[in-house]
């Protein structure tokens, strides 16, 4: 058995997984290729989604920050001119959906934004610093059209034109702003990014999921009322399913804890606790090992899937909570979310990770990495543990 807590073994393991991406998914023409199956192949070479093309930066940004490599940096900023030629419209929005010279989509996201801010911040503090003036120019963007000072919460959606918003609200495209917002702080140390966080963690973790139990549910109305039918009838939709998702749970406790890394308030460790807590013990699946990927409002499981990010992020939060709060129990759980990844969702023969599996264990096709994947969640959380290991010695 590798030594999972090992920072080693975790550097060879993002190592393992890069080796899988590069270089092959530099597209010569401009951005990445964004389709692999399991053994590395592409197999669409054309298909541009925004949530791709920034999470490969991000992924070369971080290697870079590590290894040092200089073809990290120009796969970086091969990237980045990507995302400023080619996804950013005239009027400041982002192309959603591309295929070649054709826009398919051209809705402006919150949660495809969350991610421009985020590489923009993750460019810049590795090395790229063209990228530090795009932090402010996209948080200004995502100020003027998507932040509902109401509410204090970030609206989801908003048609290409900027004219028309859409009534639903979600807390996704929230989460992943919070870790922008974190990203943009370290890489500026400009606090109003991490007071912007704080704001966001409060509102999502503690008022809104009071009005779920303590958990944090997916969708809302217009007026951040829980909706709890939206996609009901479709829970696997890949950006909004139904349920409570497991991973949204641990997810938001890492956040919680990196807040608290670099802004100590009472609250955040043990909200970051009770809802990892509640995540593992409704989702853990005891049978064949892994968190399953949805459980409903009566908190049984409604999708027994196994997602490589729901594993990869709730490993970071364990750790980040055993050191947190001195528990022993969650290096037990740590080493169980390792030990499940190891045997299932890790690709010992081409490298990266399976996307899904059932809740048996098996694969549903051979698609390693279809557009939105990347392993950005897995690398990341590799990264996370890596820096609270190296703290720790």
């Amino acid at each position: 058995m590798s030594d999972f807590q090992s920072p080693e073994f975790l550097k060879r393991h993002i190592q393992t997984t890069m080796d899988f991406y590069h270089p092959h998914c530099l597209d010569p023409n401009g951005g990445y290729f964004q389709f692999f199956k399991d053994n590395g192949d592409i197999y669409d070479t054309d298909t541009r989604h925004l949530v791709s093309s920034t999470r490969f930066v991000f992924n070369y940004a971080k290697a870079y920050e590590a290894e040092g490599k200089p073809e990290y940096l120009e796969a970086t900023r091969h990237g980045l001119n990507y995302l400023r030629t080619r996804h950013r419209r005239d009027n400041g929005g982002y192309v959603w959906l591309l295929n070649k010279d054709q826009n398919i989509d051209e809705t402006n996201h919150c949660y495809g934004l969350a991610f421009v801010l985020l590489v923009y911040a993750t460019a810049c503090k590795a090395g790229a610093e063209e990228a530090k003036p795009w932090i402010k120019e996209t948080f200004d963007l995502m100020e003027q059209h998507f932040w509902d000072s109401g509410f204090s919460l970030y609206k989801d959606e908003i048609s290409s034109d900027w004219q028309q918003t859409s009534t639903y609200r979600g807390q996704n495209a929230n989460m992943h702003t919070c870790e922008a917002l974190l990203a943009a702080y370290d890489a500026t140390q400009e606090t109003y990014y991490l007071e912007r966080a704080k704001l966001l963690a409060k509102h999502i973790c503690l008022r809104q999921a009071e009005l779920a139990n303590g958990e944090i549910w997916e969708h809302y109305t217009e007026t951040w009322q829980v909706d709890w039918d939206y996609n009901k009838q479709d829970p696997k939709h890949l950006f909004r399913p139904w349920g409570f998702q497991s991973g949204h749970q641990t997810e938001w406790a890492k956040l919680l804890l990196l807040i608290h890394q670099r802004s100590p308030q009472d609250w955040l460790i043990p909200k970051a606790k009770a809802l990892f807590d509640h995540a593992w013990t409704k989702a853990w699946d005891k049978r064949h090992g892994g968190l399953c990927y949805g459980y409903d409002i009566k908190g049984k499981v409604c999708d027994g899937d196994k997602y490589f990010w729901v594993q990869a992020e709730s490993f970071a939060a364990a750790a980040l909570l055993a050191e947190a709060t001195q528990e022993e129990e969650y290096w037990d759980k740590y080493n169980a979310l390792w030990d499940y990844s190891w045997s299932h969702m890790v690709d010992h023969q081409y490298g990266a990770w399976f996307r899904i599996l059932t809740q048996d264990n098996k694969a549903f096709d051979d698609n390693k990495s279809p557009a939105g994947k990347t392993d950005y969640h897995t690398m990341g959380a590799c990264y996370e543990v890596i820096s609270l290991l190296t703290k720790l010695r």
